[in-house]
């Protein structure tokens, strides 16, 4: 079995002189990185680590940074990723919760990180990784003397690779055990659905957080050799600048960044004119989205404004991203960029990956046909080995080898996916179930919409109430009556929100995610039921 480690390998031997890694204007070679990955890692064996144990990486997005994560999969430890724009109550909890021994930082986060050193009396070793500072040791002064060749390590397939966070949205953060067998299942499935073959060596742009899907999806593009373009934050200017600079073959972005470029795209094409005289966006393949649902009116304005090259992608930390995929040609009917496809199928997140089995089970575990409504299961390789230390929530979570996702969703006969909603997210009014997702396709197609939430709230008539809550576009304007109108005359009065509340800022993750648990709270202060 191979390991993680051996995709970014193998682009170290079919292209060691060509660039790993650029950012900041600089190229990173994959000797380069290669060698100094192999330097930490070995250091790593020298103190003692041994396999599975936790290293968290505590960084923007950053080549060094990255680095030191390959460094973690070289020697045999777990990669625990630590989102820096988290509250540091909640890095505090996921860092003593899985156990890290090892903590890379940067300078930057040295406060925040040192400030937790005498609540972690776990972790042995504090690194810096961009210099020296009081409380932990340098990079440079951890390797020093350090061989640049590889450890010889024996990867085996359940070791335990990644210990992940969940994203909280509905409840306690739970740690992901995923191993060389998921997340090498997940590069394959990506290789075979996409990306693989290619006669010339891409380009992937790291613009969303390589903590998450970002820099699981560098590891496809090192694998062919590829270079990945590192940026610190999705923000649009940047993101435009970098795919144009450095003819971007291929990147990954949450819906929510997407429609940012989307809106944002007339202002900085007119900012960037005298820069890059224009918006060049020819090189692109691949813009794959994911992570949170899409918008198919949003998608439709994707699609002709960037061209056939949208990838839709449905998975879960607990199956990392592998789930299924919507690839470019399927968004269109017959000829690719010609047709769009119909609404209906632009709402799919695409067909069950080569490696991925999945199927929908109603609640007693028993496979569906074809068209009916029930819950996602997934199996395969691409499974995480369980929840760390909770092998209570592990077991309720995997069945008999299927995985259940919490999502609603179904199937249809040519094998598209189509998620209805969360589980938990599911409005019940009047004896009617109302999957939210369904409503804020109709309010995100309405051009004053920014973004939206659909929840249910407390109600004494129908138990719950739909209740809509909206972000406008900057200097737009829409009443609540004429939203609630609208999805009467879309979806009927059973499924339309009751009220609307217009905001001027959602509560989101760190990761973009709607908090609707947060949202929620909200509206059921004082109540004693939840549902």
């Amino acid at each position: 079995m191979t390991g993680v480690i051996d995709f970014f390998d193998r682009g170290w031997r079919i292209n060691p002189h060509g660039v790993a890694y650029h950012m900041d204007g600089k190229d990173f070679t994959f000797t380069e990185i290669g060698e100094l990955s192999c330097r930490i890692a070995n250091a790593l064996l020298a103190a003692g680590f041994k396999k599975e144990t936790k290293g968290a990486v505590w960084s923007l997005n950053h080549t060094r940074s990255w680095t030191c994560t390959l460094s973690l999969f070289r020697a045999g430890l777990a990669w625990i990723p630590v989102n820096p724009r988290s509250p540091l109550e909640e890095n505090h909890f996921i860092l003593e919760s899985f156990d890290a021994e090892v903590i890379f930082f940067t300078k930057y986060f040295c406060e925040s990180a040192l400030s937790l050193k005498d609540k972690l009396p776990k972790v042995k070793l504090w690194i810096c990784i961009d210099g020296a500072v009081e409380g932990a040791i340098s990079l440079e002064d951890f390797i020093k003397n350090q061989p640049s060749t590889p450890p010889e390590i024996i990867y085996e397939p359940d070791d335990v690779v990644a210990v992940m966070p969940t994203g909280g949205t509905t409840g306690k953060i739970k740690g992901v055990m995923n191993t060389n067998r998921s997340v090498s299942t997940f590069c394959m499935n990506f290789l075979t659905a996409i990306f693989y073959p290619n006669d010339e060596y891409p380009v992937n742009l790291a613009a969303a957080p390589m903590t998450h899907t970002a820099g699981a999806l560098s590891l496809p593009c090192s694998a062919r050799g590829g270079k990945v373009v590192i940026i610190t934050k999705p923000e649009p200017k940047a993101v435009f600048e970098a795919i144009a600079k450095q003819r971007v073959t291929e990147f990954f972005l949450p819906p929510t960044v997407i429609y940012r470029l989307l809106d944002e795209l007339p202002p900085i094409k007119m900012f960037l004119g005298k820069l890059l005289k224009k918006i060049d966006f020819s090189s692109v393949k691949y813009l794959c989205y994911g992570a949170a649902p899409m918008s198919v009116e949003k998608l439709k304005r994707a699609l002709k404004m960037f061209g056939p090259i949208m990838v839709g992608g449905y998975g879960q930390t607990e199956a990392p991203a592998g789930i299924s995929t919507f690839r470019p040609e399927e968004h269109f009917k017959g000829e690719i960029g010609k047709v769009l496809a119909d609404d209906s199928r632009l709402a799919s997140v695409g067909r069950p990956q080569m490696l991925t089995k999945v199927e929908i089970m109603d609640e007693n575990n028993n496979i569906l046909p074809a068209g009916q409504t029930g819950e996602i299961c997934v199996r395969g390789d691409i499974l995480m080995k369980g929840y760390y230390k909770d092998p209570e929530k592990t077991a309720e979570t995997i069945i008999d080898g299927w995985l259940h996702t919490g999502d609603i969703g179904r199937m249809d006969e040519e094998g598209y996916i189509y998620i209805t909603d969360r589980k938990k997210d599911m409005i019940i009014s009047g004896g009617f179930n109302i999957y939210p997702q369904e409503v804020e396709q109709v309010l995100w197609g309405h051009p004053a919409i920014s973004d939206c939430a659909v929840i249910g709230v407390p109600d004494e008539k129908w138990g719950e109430a739909v209740k809509a809550v909206v972000e406008l576009k900057p200097g737009k304007s829409v009443t609540p009556e004429e939203l609630i109108a609208l999805c009467k005359e879309k979806l009927g009065s059973v499924k339309a929100p009751k009220t609307v509340d217009i905001t001027s800022a959602l509560p989101r993750s760190t990761n973009g995610k709607v908090l609707k648990k947060d949202l929620r709270a909200q509206y059921w202060k004082g109540i004693s039921r939840n549902i």
